[in-house]
């Protein structure tokens, strides 16, 4: 029988020990974290800004509720919810990377969004918030990097209140083949090589494109976000699946 220490998980195409991904998905982090967002226009022509307006547009928050973004990374999803939710509301920023909530936290008051968003280091498999506390729950380009996505799936479920929806927006399986073709061309020629002219750092973006290859598809997510307990799951693609947002309802 294997002990813990034996088992191992995907680091993008290696293998490597569970204890050991965070620690590496860390320091990925810590090395893109300052030019990230230039990073995400670089490689996306700025359709990732898109992608988020229409992710958080659709998200049916409203003034007044509570919302916790996993992941936020630099704030471009707390900066429009934080819009959304209004001053009666409250938007919470985590990230399991100091440095990239150091990154959101300037980003946000260099918007002047102060008011209604707070910060928290957190983890997304081991949320530190008391159960039923949010009306909402997102996490955009997050879950791929997590370790343990089923745990992190219901601790999602958990600290919503009954009702409150999860909002997942996240890479996934391209559908049209030619399209897939020339995503794979790019993702593993281009997208290594803009790394190291703009963040000095091939092999953080290599990690990035592996990583979304490991991330569970459309179907398979949805299957996985039933199993955490969430009703109404649904999934919808953008781009032909580049992207897709999945959402799932607290009963």
């Amino acid at each position: 029988m294997n002990s813990a220490s034996d088992k191992t998980t995907h680091f993008g195409y290696r293998d490597v020990p569970v204890e050991d991904k965070a620690e590496l998905v860390k320091g990925v982090f810590d090395s893109v974290a300052d030019s990230y967002d230039v990073m995400n226009d670089l490689m996306s022509l700025g359709v990732h800004r898109l992608w988020k307006r229409h992710f958080v547009g659709t998200s049916d928050t409203q003034a007044g509720q509570s919302v916790l973004d996993l992941a936020g990374g630099t704030g471009d999803i707390a900066a429009l919810l934080a819009r959304r939710v209004g001053g009666s509301g409250e938007v919470v920023l985590t990230d399991i990377n100091a440095a990239m909530l150091a990154v959101g936290r300037r980003r946000m008051e260099d918007r002047g969004l102060t008011g209604n968003i707070r910060y928290a280091l957190a983890n997304a498999e081991q949320l530190p918030f008391e159960a039923r506390r949010f009306e909402a729950v997102t996490i955009a380009f997050g879950l791929r990097n997590v370790t343990d996505k089923a745990a992190a799936l219901r601790e999602m479920r958990r600290v919503l209140k009954p009702g409150g929806q999860v909002h997942i927006l996240e890479f996934s399986r391209v559908r049209p083949a030619p399209l897939r073709k020339l995503y794979d061309r790019y993702s593993f020629g281009l997208l290594p090589m803009m790394g190291k002219l703009v963040a000095n750092d091939a092999d953080s973006y290599q990690y990035l494109a592996e990583s979304i290859r490991k991330h569970p598809p459309q179907r398979e997510l949805a299957a996985m976000m039933r199993a955490a307990g969430f009703q109404a799951v649904r999934y919808e693609n953008l781009s032909g699946g580049m992207v897709a947002i999945h959402r799932g309802r607290r009963g």
